[in-house]
């Protein structure tokens, strides 16, 4: 799980509806939006769409969670972001895939 204070905010998500930019793969959207800090803040949303149970949503984000933080240093510095589950994907290795596919098209 990442640290708090690498997680976007609720009003920073609100934010990232409004102005970002998206990339989508098969499995994530990202929403984004580029800062002049050098942070790095993103955070996973598993819609109700997607799982109805909520130990199911909440499974998908750690599942997420746990891919983006062996990913991290591809991340561009200054990005404040949320993925969005679009498919129930609970395989960690195809999350991890599509993240660098992801940030790679950032960079």
């Amino acid at each position: 799980m990442l640290p708090k204070k690498n997680r976007a905010s609720t009003k920073e998500v609100e934010k990232i509806f409004k102005e970002g930019n998206f990339l989508n793969s098969p499995n994530l959207t990202f929403k984004y939006f580029k800062n002049n800090s050098k942070k790095i803040k993103i955070s996973f949303i598993a819609p109700k769409s997607i799982a109805k149970l909520a130990v199911k949503r909440n499974l998908l984000r750690r599942r997420g969670y746990a891919a983006l933080l062996k990913n991290t240093k591809l991340s561009p510095l200054g990005i404040t972001g949320v993925f969005i589950f679009k498919k129930y994907q609970d395989d960690i290795s195809i999350l991890e895939n599509e993240i660098k596919n992801i940030f790679s098209k950032i960079n």
